[in-house]
């Protein structure tokens, strides 16, 4: 399992905000390529992998993750050379001042005008985006575009780092954890027939697992996420939401998919038949690929499977080790079963 988080260390290295996933797919490509059958890049970015296991499919099952990750996207270059961005994804604004930045090779830190030049109303003002700029050290707008352009993707300058009793810090976890163990269970020996989607743009609608659904059309799907774990002080009961240390999250609800309920039912029966850890997501919050997958061509059966993560779509989330490890050996399990039939 010591390669699982050798990938993920290198995963969480590159950039690969939505729209601009091409070094995720690059990487997840050259890794994959001695192992798969069947490698293509359709039309949205998704990569579609086929792996031929030891027997055919009863059921014909796809397991998806995406490459994307929040981050920002510069969207103008005033004169004095700072720069103004849009988030790309779903990022609280309040965590963004004081933070750095990297904009391809090019380093910045995200400013705010100073607490004791702001008026009594704009102390009490929520932070807004309008508020906030990238500063790379510029002199003028002419400096700044030398290293910088519009449209360019800025993403988090957090190292992957273990820290703490078992726990892993890195930008981009959500969803770097999923690729990991699709392109683990790529290169391992497969008992069933399988389809693989690295799908693009799932933090600003799932747009690539809808084409990646139409494209394999599969009857069954499991969806390998990261999700919200706040088991952290002041917060108590189902509003944890899942607690690291505790396996992986499985779903029966969240705004966008009501899951399978069988499928649901079967990852505890395997969790417990072979002494794996796993947790019931304990509150009907977010959404992921499963969204649009359950719904494509005339319905497909769908299970989500998530890493928790604490501080998710921030510079520094926060995993466990042994989360990723139980996660891996049951989205396998899984996936073997429902290949093999469900018997």
């Amino acid at each position: 399992m010591n390669d699982i988080f050798k990938t993920l260390k290198e995963l969480c290295s590159l950039c690969g905000i939505s729209g601009n996933e091409d070094n995720v797919r690059e990487y997840i490509y050259n890794e994959i390529l001695p192992y798969a059958d069947e490698i293509k890049t359709d039309g949205m970015g998704n990569l579609i992998v086929h792996k031929y296991g030891k027997q055919e499919a009863k059921n014909k099952i796809m397991l998806a993750a995406h490459m994307d990750e929040v981050g920002l996207m510069i969207s103008s270059i005033e004169k004095n050379g700072l720069l103004r961005f849009e988030c790309i994804g779903g990022i609280d604004e309040r965590i963004l001042p004081g933070k750095r930045v990297k904009i391809g090779e090019h380093y910045g830190v995200i400013g705010i005008k100073p607490i004791h030049l702001s008026k009594g109303e704009e102390r009490e003002r929520a932070i807004g985006i309008d508020n906030l700029y990238i500063d790379i050290g510029a002199k003028d707008e002419k400096d700044a575009k030398k290293s910088v352009d519009i449209g360019d993707a800025a993403i988090f300058d957090t190292q992957y780092e273990a820290f703490g009793d078992n726990l892993i810090k890195a930008r981009a976890l959500d969803d770097r954890c999923g690729c990991a163990l699709m392109i683990n269970m790529i290169k391992s020996e497969l008992l069933y027939d399988m389809y693989f989607a690295f799908t693009v743009q799932e933090e600003i609608g799932l747009r690539g697992a809808r084409a990646a659904a139409f494209g394999i059309d599969p009857e069954y799907a499991i969806v390998l996420e990261t999700t919200t774990a706040a088991d952290i002080a002041g917060v108590e009961g189902s509003s944890r939401v899942c607690i690291l240390g505790n396996g992986p999250a499985i779903s029966f609800m969240d705004r966008r998919t009501i899951y399978d309920r069988k499928l649901f039912d079967l990852a505890f029966r395997l969790s417990e038949e072979n002494n794996i850890k796993c947790q019931a997501k304990t509150q009907v919050a977010g959404g992921n690929d499963a969204g649009v997958i359950h719904i494509s061509n005339s319905g497909i059966k769908t299970m989500a499977i998530s890493m928790p993560c604490r501080y998710l779509h921030s510079p520094a989330c926060i995993i466990n080790r042994n989360d990723l490890i139980e996660m891996a050996k049951l989205a396998k399990l899984c996936a073997e079963n429902i290949a093999g039939g469900l018997e």
